[in-house]
């Protein structure tokens, strides 16, 4: 059971939409800079390694494997504890974590004392600190908005995200022309710090934990959010999909900066500029996702989205310098497309869905699963890159993606126009 204590309704819940509403803005403009210096990374770590300390295409990938082990060595444990702690004072810390982090790259490259290790290093902490940070976020959303208010909330923080897909590579792949790859991360520290300035502004108090609910058993705590996520058919299809699906996107990811410079020969700011064109589909995927789901139901929505994600995928094999560039361009912005429509589409679903006192365990259950995959294909797609080509594993890994949707067929989401509002148990 948990007691809540909120400032003046007018103040937290106003009307007139999110845009009115402080808390939520401050929430959005801290994830907004926090997102853009989070994308700056993907492209600036692995630049670092290829262009500063010449790292091979197996090093690049594991590079990307690092940043995501973390859900599978600290993931159940995060989401019992995000259930027990206050949220935001949670994210300000991983902010904190991450800022420091990132600054240390510019300050060993100062000192040449640079080395791959470290980027291993900073990957694996910044990965541990996004753990909590994400596990936090889904539980504090649903405590700023009300039920109604969160498809909306959660549109324009996947809107917001899928643009900073978009900024953060364009971003990292100038700074890098300009002014070398170490520099970019610099622009992510600083991201990071602002994010935590914004998330002090936030006047909602959250619920207070008894602390009954405090001493529990942390095993029996994980037990209970792994076994709703296993009994219930519709969180359980869906997370089996999200893995499927992160094993294809994360695998030609990880090698994808690898296979436009040393394949295709690109410059690194084309890289980062066809990274962003790749990833601006879910700019429109973000702001259609509450459309489409009103329009054709939230169910029928979810394998809209799928189909976009998947097939497109096949499209980025074809890659050539030049006009070739227009299919990854295209297959990335379809993907983009949809996997915003889904995402949006499950964020909201699983919060309004789930009990509140098990939703920390429940979405970090869900992601043990979906980002517990991606260190396993970021380093199958190095491996494979490593012995066989790059470009064998971005067709291998892209085929793979392009089967994923065929995993929502198996279970109730074919048969309903909507998604339930809650379980049937209940």
């Amino acid at each position: 059971m948990t007691t809540a204590t909120r400032d003046d309704p007018a103040d937290v819940r106003p009307t007139g939409g999110l845009l009115r509403h402080r808390d939520f803005r401050l929430l959005w403009a801290g994830q907004a800079v926090s997102s853009v210096g989070s994308n700056v990374t993907t492209v600036a770590l692995p630049l670092v390694a290829v262009a500063v300390l010449d790292a091979g295409t197996f090093q690049v990938a594991v590079l990307t494997a690092a940043a995501w082990l973390p859900w599978l060595l600290i993931g159940l444990p995060a989401g019992a504890w995000v259930d027990r702690l206050p949220r935001r004072p949670v994210m300000v810390i991983c902010d904190l974590l991450c800022a420091a982090a990132f600054l240390s790259v510019p300050l060993a490259a100062l000192l040449d004392r640079l080395t791959v290790a470290q980027l291993l290093v900073v990957a694996l902490s910044a990965g541990a600190a996004r753990v909590f940070f994400e596990t936090a976020d889904q539980v504090y959303l649903p405590v700023l908005l009300r039920p109604g208010q969160l498809p909306e909330g959660n549109a324009k923080l996947q809107a917001t995200q899928t643009v900073s897909y978009v900024v953060g590579p364009g971003l990292a792949g100038l700074i890098a022309q300009l002014t070398g790859a170490v520099a970019a991360l610099l622009l992510d520290a600083l991201t990071f710090l602002l994010s935590a300035v914004f998330l002090l502004r936030i006047r909602t108090r959250e619920p207070c934990v008894r602390p009954s609910e405090r001493s529990r058993s942390l095993s029996r705590d994980i037990t209970e959010g792994l076994r709703f996520v296993v009994r219930d058919p519709y969180l359980r299809v869906l997370t089996v999909f999200g893995a499927a699906s992160n094993i294809g996107l994360t695998g030609y990811q990880a090698v994808l900066v690898v296979f436009l410079v040393r394949e295709l020969r690109l410059e690194p700011g084309l890289v980062g500029g066809l990274v962003g064109v790749m990833s601006a589909g879910g700019i429109i995927g973000a702001l259609l996702a509450t459309t489409v789901a009103r329009r054709c139901g939230t169910a029928r929505a979810l394998l809209i989205a799928a189909v976009l994600t998947g097939p497109p995928a096949l499209l980025i094999p074809l890659a050539a310098p030049g006009v070739g560039l227009a299919w990854p361009a295209l297959g990335g912005l379809l993907i983009g497309l949809g996997v915003a429509i889904g995402n949006v589409v499950k964020g909201a679903f699983r919060q309004t869905y789930t009990p509140h006192h098990l939703l920390g365990r429940v979405t970090v259950s869900m992601h043990l699963l979906n980002y517990g995959t991606i260190p396993v294909a970021a380093v199958l797609a190095g491996a494979i890159g490593a012995r066989y080509g790059v470009g064998t594993a971005i067709v291998g890994m892209t085929a793979w993606l392009a089967l994923t949707p065929l995993i929502l067929l198996v279970g109730p989401i074919r048969r309903r126009r909507d998604l339930p509002a809650a379980p049937a148990a209940s």
